[in-house]
């Protein structure tokens, strides 16, 4: 595929707002989950939860989108001046000409939630004050974006669990190669609701600590809620080479099962394939794996089988959930941003409360944070129903003078 430039991007999540937050906390093998304090939630658990969103309403002319998930959004799009970032894009390509493609798996369904309890006790009506346009509906975050951003290009959402955030990228690169758009904003909000919290927990998938990918008795996830943005532009004839593009996607669909993965990791594999692929790279050219890794016994056996089977047990890799918790509809675009971070920066981040990996996976899973340069990067995001994407970032011109 032909390489696109994260020419800006920024990143909100329980280790705080902006990208050198994020950086700091990776860096001191710092959490961001804490037990569960959301609204009247009853349950043993931990989450990554952004403090102060109730007191952060939308700006008053788009009063109408305003729900917790766009509440994370408009405090995502104030980080890192990626505003500005895109406003000096859209001078330079105009605004019809810049798309805006976000992943999430919960939208504002919280407001649904919460206005279910408010419904008439005769009629079942809800109340009046309840817009679904404005928050449930799963494309009001990138009606929201686009307005707050000013643009008008095409637009779009991708729902495919947690792997929404990360097909974006897909989505972007096929639009700016079909002539449909010069330049992109891709990412993902996904903000703590209940469906989430019970729902997961019904399906005894919450651990009752901070969760621990690859352990030996990892049992669990911790779910948490971030917003990430990142602005794609076609490549420059002569590219910085410190740059950072998205040089690979990958995708698959399994459809094994509604929400296990393939027991060998089927489908996991042919996204991590095709993304080399369409990367030109091969399983050697990769310096790192950020794993898709949420804790979970079948999640992680399925990805170590995978990862194992195309690189071998030598390429160190680890998940970053230990730290930010399961973002769901926002963990892609948010590894891939701390994929990012390890290619500017140098580090491979350890993975946070794993204190014994289980001796049946077989992968390089780092447990302490490794400084050294990082000049490639596959990232993995798996979704419920088989929804797999792979992707591939790295630093071009040293890609190819290996």
């Amino acid at each position: 595929m032909q390489p696109l430039r994260l020419s800006a991007y920024t990143l909100t999540s329980p280790l705080g707002a902006g990208v050198s937050a994020t950086l700091d906390a990776l860096r001191a093998g710092r959490s961001g989950l804490a037990h569960c304090d959301f609204l009247d939630v009853d349950l043993d658990t931990y989450i990554g939860r952004i403090i102060g969103l109730e007191d952060r309403p939308v700006r008053a002319d788009l009063a109408a989108y305003d729900c917790r998930n766009n509440r994370l959004a408009q405090l995502g799009l104030e980080q890192d001046n990626f505003t500005e970032a895109v406003a000096v894009a859209r001078q330079r390509y105009g605004r019809e000409r810049i798309g805006v493609f976000l992943g999430t798996s919960t939208s504002g369904i919280l407001d649904t939630e919460l206005a279910y309890r408010q419904r008439d006790p005769e009629t079942g009506a809800l109340p009046g004050s309840f817009n679904y346009e404005g928050s449930h509906s799963c494309y009001s975050v990138a009606d929201y974006v686009q307005r707050v951003l000013d643009l008008a290009g095409p637009a779009m959402v991708v729902s495919t669990a947690c792997s929404s955030s990360a097909k974006v990228f897909g989505s972007a690169a096929r639009m700016i190669q079909a002539g449909l758009c010069d330049a992109a904003i891709v990412g993902g909000v996904d903000s703590l609701c209940l469906t989430t919290l019970y729902g997961f927990n019904s399906l005894g998938l919450v651990s009752s600590r901070p969760c621990r990918p690859y352990d030996a008795n990892r049992d669990g996830i911790s779910i948490g809620e971030a917003a990430g943005f990142v602005l794609l532009e076609k490549a420059a004839s002569k590219i910085d080479p410190d740059s950072v593009m998205l040089l690979g996607v990958g995708e698959s669909s399994d459809a094994y099962h509604m929400s296990t993965p393939h027991p060998e990791g089927a489908g996991a594999r042919l996204a991590i394939q095709a993304a080399l692929h369409a990367a030109g790279l091969t399983s050697d050219d990769i310096d790192y794996i950020n794993l898709h890794g949420t804790g979970t016994k079948s999640n992680d056996a399925a990805e170590d089988q995978a990862v194992f089977n195309v690189f071998g047990g030598n390429t160190p890799c680890s998940s970053t959930k230990g730290a930010t918790g399961h973002l769901l509809g926002a963990a892609g675009v948010t590894e891939a941003i701390i994929s990012a971070l390890c290619i500017q920066h140098g580090f491979m981040p350890g993975g946070l409360n794993t204190e014994h990996i289980d001796p049946a996976l077989k992968s390089a899973y780092l447990l302490k944070n490794k400084q050294q340069k990082v000049n490639s990067v596959l990232s993995n995001s798996f979704g419920f129903g088989g929804n797999n994407c792979s992707l591939v970032l790295g630093q071009v011109l040293k890609r190819n003078s290996r």
